[in-house]
């Protein structure tokens, strides 16, 4: 497929070799389920270039950098932000970063942020739902809450598995169902327990969709009518939904999309990969998938491809999106279209 050149990715994630590191010194190679691939800055543009993004906004995925404690944590981060910052300069234009953050250590988290965004010049931050069972809007994250807020920061949330979502001991993998609940629960959270109204200057995009929160966002509303949580949500439960900013990552069906164009403007729905997670083949399911949609016009797509993002990360709008995506190779592109007509007849049946 002809895809158009120019997409902004917010939802694709750089693996560090200093993660790969940390997470094999403990003996684990899963995230949520999913084998930890193998990955590059390189790999990243090839499977870029070859689906039309111009841009990808990197991020640690879960579990995050809490492997071993606070310091270990803090020495991880850095390690993360600066190998992200690297590949933002050997590859101009290419790439962006949400910085991680030692969570949830509030303190060094605060000096992390700091650092990221007024040094390093990260476009935001991610913050997982969910890290050793406090979901953000917990209260002991506050002081980090006022740091983003004063600088009106975009933050990318990312699922994480809590603990009850590990203790269920059900036959499919966390990344398929209990991710979405993490993000859901930790969207919810920051809506009443105040964060959202308390700080309204940051920016909140939710990976995914926003899990279930689309779904039932008419249910939460009902919590309009209880004065004790109200309190905390003054514009209503569905105001503070609508001001979430949603990707696409993994959820381009039209059941999916048509929701979230009932819910909220068009300019909150921005394009998402999750790649390398989801693998290049997936990539093209996914962009093929939005082009075939026909709950958006073509002004929205667009807006969903490229012109939303602009709107949070404005210095990408000098970026060449000719560029590298029209010249890849034709017959690696019509192999490709073969492997996603095969992938696609198999989530199909």
């Amino acid at each position: 497929m002809n895809h158009p050149p120019g997409r902004i990715d917010v939802h694709h994630h750089l693996i560090p070799p200093a993660f790969v590191n940390a997470m094999r010194s403990r003996g684990r190679d899963e995230v949520a389920g999913a084998k930890l691939p193998h990955w590059t800055p390189e790999m990243s543009i090839k499977n870029m270039d070859a689906h039309g993004i111009a841009t990808a906004i990197l991020s640690l995925s879960a579990p995050g950098v809490n492997l071993g404690g606070p310091l270990q944590a803090r020495d991880l981060a850095r390690a993360c932000n600066e190998f992200a910052a690297d590949a933002i300069e050997r590859h101009p234009g290419r790439f962006g970063s949400f910085a991680v953050l030692p969570m949830p250590f509030t303190e060094h988290a605060c000096r992390e942020a700091v650092h990221a965004l007024d040094v390093l010049n990260a476009d935001g931050i991610v913050l997982l739902g969910s890290t050793d069972g406090h979901f953000l809007g917990d209260t002991r994250f506050d002081e980090l809450m006022a740091e983003l807020d004063q600088r009106e920061a975009v933050v990318f949330v990312h699922p994480n598995m809590h603990k009850t979502s590990t203790e269920l001991a059900l036959s499919t993998p966390g990344f398929l169902v209990e991710f979405l609940c993490d993000t859901t629960r930790a969207a919810t959270n920051l809506i009443f327990s105040g964060t959202l109204e308390k700080y309204p200057r940051i920016r909140w995009i939710l990976a995914h969709a926003g899990g279930f929160l689309p779904y039932i966002a008419w249910r939460l509303s009902l919590a309009n009518g209880i004065p004790e949580m109200a309190i905390k949500a003054p514009r209503g439960a569905l105001h503070y939904i609508r001001s979430f900013y949603y990707d696409t990552a993994l959820s381009p069906s039209p059941y999916a999309m048509a929701a979230l164009r009932e819910l909220v403007e068009p300019e909150h729905i921005l394009f998402g990969s999750d790649y390398p997670f989801a693998p290049a083949v997936v990539t093209g399911m996914e962009t093929r998938a939005l082009e075939d949609l026909t709950v958006f016009d073509a002004s929205t797509k667009a807006g969903i491809d490229r012109a939303h993002a602009l709107a949070l990360f404005p210095r990408f709008i000098t970026v060449d999106t000719g560029g590298e995506a029209a010249s890849a190779n034709s017959v690696e592109k019509a192999f490709g279209r073969g492997v996603e007509a095969i992938a696609e007849k198999i989530r199909d049946r």
